[in-house]
């Protein structure tokens, strides 16, 4: 049987849980997550979880932060001035918010405080920090990068 290896496109159904057992995601009722081992496409405990694995097959992975989202960093915690924000936006902590940075690109922040004259924002990934655990199914080895061998 063929085993996943770097390079090798697939698709898989997972339920993502935390160590104290609450769900964080689920392919459940979706159709299974595709993507290309080793390209960066999924977090890298991810990926080792998957290789070597044959369609059909099931299993547990356990992925501590360090293979998963990282620790959380406090140079990711940042106060912003009030003004910054619309004056017609209702804030409140725990409100997700999508923010640019100077290149345009976007991510999620969380407003954890609000203060007289700023907001204080989270911009630490919601799984920063968490050993995460996975139960996943290989559905399919959709194809590969072709192994080219030259004289």
């Amino acid at each position: 049987m063929q085993q996943v290896k770097k390079g090798d496109r697939v698709r898989v159904h997972y339920h993502g849980k935390l160590a104290t057992g609450e769900t964080f995601d689920s392919s459940h009722g979706r159709d299974p997550l595709e993507f290309e081992v080793g390209s960066g496409m999924v977090i890298k405990g991810f990926d080792d979880g998957v290789t070597g694995m044959t369609v059909g097959e099931k299993k547990t992975i356990n992925i501590p932060v360090e293979d998963a989202y990282g620790h959380r960093n406090d140079q990711m915690i940042i106060d912003m001035p009030i003004d910054r924000f619309p004056e017609d936006m209702q804030l409140e902590v725990g409100m997700p918010l999508i923010m640019s940075d100077s290149t345009g690109q976007q991510f999620q922040v969380v407003v954890t405080e609000i203060k007289e004259e700023s907001v204080t924002i989270d911009a630490n990934h919601p799984l920063a920090g968490k050993d995460l655990i996975f139960d996943i199914e290989l559905v399919e080895i959709v194809g590969g990068n072709p192994l080219i061998i030259t004289p």
